[in-house]
């Protein structure tokens, strides 16, 4: 089982995002594999940061619409931006790991809109909850956090080539010591003028998630690293 998944049809896009002059709409390459329009750039830094995790399976954009009843007693529909699938992982298949749906919204914007548009959230949650999901309002202080930084920092070495042998001696180090810091790693593979050569290959194991590390705490020769489980 490599994603959750539940009893009901599996949701596809309910609704044709289309580029506007007076938004940051567009389509994120998920993986270079999927995709996905979004229409802020809130929500494209949601799909930069969501991609950066392994334990993400996959991103359906405008993936439901759900009726609810506005302040105004008349009928609406609802759709939220995005609903992400999680891979198993260590999750038992009794237990797996719920899929989260999610509405993109600035701070600024549901703080003034909050009265206004509580029916569609509470319509958006009871619908989650009846299907086994969660609903999540994600704004800047979840998205464009410490982990979306490093992120932005990491994405310059993704590209970057270096000899499969260096990168297998470093990946059977981090394996003989467990979760070795950074520092460690240099010194034994980089010293002197390989280090600069050094950080940016370890940088890249990063980013191309080779390695892992905790990427909401602060990039610098004393995180430690561990090997992914994808590797």
């Amino acid at each position: 089982m490599s994603g959750n998944r539940c009893d009901y049809a599996r949701p596809r896009q309910t609704r044709i995002i289309k580029p506007t002059r007076r938004s940051n709409s567009g389509v994120f390459p998920f993986r270079s594999e999927m995709p996905i329009p979004y229409e802020s750039s809130l929500e494209r830094d949601f799909l930069i940061r969501a991609e950066h995790f392994n334990c993400v399976f996959e991103i359906v954009p405008q993936p439901v619409k759900i009726p609810f009843i506005g302040m105004d007693g008349r009928r609406y529909t609802y759709t939220p931006d995005f609903l992400v699938y999680y891979k198993l992982g260590n999750h038992s298949p009794l237990d797996p790991p719920k899929p989260l749906l999610v509405e993109v919204k600035p701070e600024e914007d549901w703080r003034r809109h909050w009265r206004e548009w509580l029916p569609k959230w509470k319509a958006a949650r009871r619908f989650a909850s009846e299907r086994g999901w969660v609903f999540h309002i994600n704004d800047e202080s979840r998205i464009r956090d410490k982990a979306f930084e490093n992120i932005q920092f990491l994405a310059r070495y993704k590209r970057l080539e270096f000899a499969p042998e260096d990168i297998r001696a470093v990946l059977d180090s981090v394996r003989e010591v467990g979760c070795p810091p950074i520092q460690y790693l240099l010194e034994r593979h980089f010293m002197g003028a390989y280090r600069g050569v050094g950080i940016s290959m370890l940088w890249h194991m990063i980013a191309t998630r080779l390695l892992e590390c905790d990427i909401s705490q602060p990039l610098s020769d004393l995180i430690e690293v561990w090997v992914s489980d994808d590797e």
